[in-house]
């Protein structure tokens, strides 16, 4: 894979490319390269859960008034994914959504820095909106592609896979807030000077990135690909109009329902813990948060190895069956039994998010690009749930109580893990991916003119390569040649 210093960034959705049917070892240095995506928005995203209770602490403000982190963070997410950085995906392909998502991302921390130095509360929710806007795009293309970038039958484990790093970020970031931003001193300033060291270090990284993705021969993977895989495991459902996709609504309901209660419970944690756990510091609080998240991360790992040997359709209803038994008591539960409850709720939560981007996607074939916007636009749930716990809480001057509300949230996901497992419509098409032999045979040398975007200026090179790889077609006695 030669460095190519001339690169086009256009491609087009109606021709074939043979990225549908990589084989495992072909596909693994671009899901490599975008797995490390997922790792950098669950640090961003750790780092917010951590900040939501350090603001309170350091700027003064209710609980209610810190969920405007959450509010902007994931308030900028359908923007992303069903605006900007859906056309994007939809006109050039995800190398492009790539480049912008890391653009995004890096110029929103570079003006957090200003604004986290002059205190304001208000100009930093505009930075992390900005943050949003990027890691909204990334996730709009991350999420579909490493769903489809390899064997179909795989999708559910790459997906969990790669969110596991998702799991490590989150880890991470709680970890160094504890030590960086709860100083055991009175010096508000200098703590917050620590934050904005922090968000330039994270501008720099990413637009590094961007520079890595640029040069980086990445497999586009098109909408024709897409109707190749959905027609080969005969589950494609693309022959309905777009918005006849019901499942596909469902799932987006599903995620923004579950990923609300996810949010609204990361968010609150330290101020959960720092309540029902007397003697308990906001930087203890935050150490507690980081085994929490690293509770999130196992999870991730042990959902991926249940799905070896049992359906993910099943796995996906245990896990979250599990989320709503164990936030239960800990509405009531104080002290080490309520902080232990919401360990095993996170543990649980681990795998729910990306198997219902891989579940929803099912089938979806010519409109998969276009779907996946509205899955992860269903991320905007993290911006509406966290502000009603906030005033719940509030209101009873309680978190504890106040985690029914995501309790009620869970439940409403749950509709969609029934559905997926007992409803034919949905289980069919999740079933026959699952049993699909594309990309499992060994396939000729792929050459990286055939997967990425070429050099060249002529229209039939839009795909990487000068001949046009059509859809296979079938003669009068029905074999495809």
């Amino acid at each position: 894979m030669g460095l190519k210093l001339r690169q086009s960034l256009k491609v087009s959705d109606d021709k074939r490319t043979k990225a549908a049917e990589l084989t495992l070892r072909q596909s693994l240095y671009p899901l490599a390269l975008v797995t490390i995506l997922f790792f950098l928005w669950g640090f961003s995203y750790g780092l917010l859960d951590t900040l939501n209770k350090h603001f309170q602490n350091t700027l003064h403000i209710t609980r209610a008034r810190s969920s405007g982190l959450q509010a902007a963070y994931f308030g900028a997410y359908p923007l992303a994914s069903l605006g900007h950085a859906n056309w994007i995906l939809r006109h050039y392909g995800y190398k492009p959504v790539f480049i912008w998502g890391l653009c995004l991302y890096g110029v929103g921390a570079l003006v957090a820095w200003p604004c986290i130095l002059h205190r304001s509360f208000g100009g930093f929710c505009a930075a992390i909106f900005i943050i949003g806007n990027g890691l909204g795009s990334l996730e709009t293309a991350a999420n579909p592609y490493i769903t489809v970038c390899g064997p179909p039958r795989y999708a559910e484990l790459r997906i969990n896979i790669s969110q596991a790093f998702n799991g490590v970020g989150t880890v991470v970031a709680p970890v160094l807030g504890s030590y960086v931003f709860f100083l055991k001193t009175a010096d508000d300033t200098q703590s917050l000077k620590n934050v904005q060291w922090v968000y330039l270090a994270i501008a720099c990284f990413v637009f590094l990135l961007a520079i890595v993705f640029y040069f980086s021969p990445i497999p586009e993977i098109t909408d024709a690909d897409m109707a190749f895989q959905a027609e080969e495991t005969h589950a494609g459902s693309d022959v309905r109009s777009f918005w006849k996709q019901y499942r596909l609504f469902h799932a987006a309901f599903a995620q923004f329902c579950y990923t609300g209660a996810q949010v609204a419970i990361a968010g609150y944690f330290i101020n959960y813990v720092t309540e029902t756990r007397p003697g308990t510091s906001s930087a203890l609080g935050a150490k507690f948060l980081a085994g929490a998240q690293g509770a999130f991360a196992a999870g991730r790992f042990t959902g991926v190895g249940l799905m070896k040997f049992v359906r993910p359709r099943w796995v996906f209803l245990f896990y979250l069956t599990m989320c709503i038994v164990f936030i239960s008591p800990a509405i009531t539960q104080r002290g080490n039994a309520g902080m232990a409850m919401l360990y095993v709720t996170l543990f649980f939560e681990s795998i729910c998010f990306p198997t219902i981007v891989a579940l929803g996607m099912r089938g979806l074939g010519k409109h998969t690009k276009r779907g996946s916007g509205w899955i992860v636009g269903g991320v905007s749930g993290g911006a509406c749930v966290p502000p009603l716990l906030g005033a719940a809480a509030d209101i009873h001057n309680s978190t504890a109580t106040a985690m029914c509300v995501p309790l009620a949230f869970f439940v409403g996901a749950w509709t969609y893990a029934l559905a997926v497992n007992f409803i034919p419509e949905y289980r069919d098409p999740a079933d026959k991916f699952s049993t699909a032999t594309v990309g499992l045979q060994p396939q000729e040398p792929v050459k990286d003119e055939e997967m990425m975007v070429g050099e060249g200026d002529d229209e039939k090179r839009a795909v990487g390569t000068t001949e046009t790889i059509e859809s296979p077609v079938e003669s009068p006695e029905g074999k495809k040649f």
